[in-house]
């Protein structure tokens, strides 16, 4: 008990370590993905009170309040929902003890620090979160001028006269054009799925 409290006090509690791919199982974090919708794990930094579980479709962060205390809280951000911007990554320095990556994913900042003897690894982590973060961005550019395309097609039609036919058929078929529009470029350009980029950057 003395040895986790001293644990605490000097922070060492919080130098995470990243779990190989065969103890997934074995984190808390796993009790919550989603493994009925074909949600993966790719990577996992576990510190005495913290999981960072990064999956093919969130990162799960089952957060702890100390080393001596079993309450946790478990926070879902979906790649999707929460853009990853403003990746780092702080290798060690002579006696440092450990590395660090940074990255903002939607408003929550995070700092996590990594035992510095597994700095490739986090490397790997880093690749991936800047590409991921780049490819949102790239998506939410070009559905917002999808977006714009869409409403300038709209007030055209509204200055040109409507041709002969019946008024509601008419307007039935603009609204069903403008629907699929939308539809199909949302599922272009909102990606929910970033296996393919772990899959591309993480060795494991």
């Amino acid at each position: 008990m003395l040895k986790k409290f001293a644990s605490d006090a000097l922070g060492l509690s919080d130098i995470g370590k990243i779990i190989d791919k065969r103890d997934f199982g074995k984190v808390d974090a796993d009790d919550y993905i989603m493994h009925e919708d074909d949600e993966k794990i790719f990577f996992l930094i576990k510190s005495k009170t913290d999981e960072y579980c990064f999956t093919n479709l969130a990162l799960i962060h089952v957060d702890g309040t100390s080393a001596v205390s079993k309450k946790r809280l478990v926070i879902r951000y979906d790649y999707y929902k929460n853009p990853i911007r403003n990746v780092s990554i702080e290798t060690a320095g002579t006696i440092d003890l450990d590395c660090e990556i940074k990255f903002t994913i939607g408003e929550k900042a995070f700092s996590i620090d990594v035992d510095k003897n597994q700095i490739e690894q986090l490397k790997d982590l880093y690749k991936a979160l800047v590409r991921i973060g780049y490819i949102i961005e790239e998506n939410e550019i070009m559905l917002k001028k999808s977006e714009e395309s869409l409403s300038i097609a709209a007030n055209a039609c509204k200055s040109g006269k409507i041709v002969e036919g019946d008024a509601a058929e008419v307007f039935k078929k603009i609204n069903e054009y403008a629907f699929n529009w939308t539809k199909i470029n949302r599922e272009n350009y909102i990606k929910k799925d970033f296996s393919e980029i772990f899959k591309n950057y993480i060795n494991n």
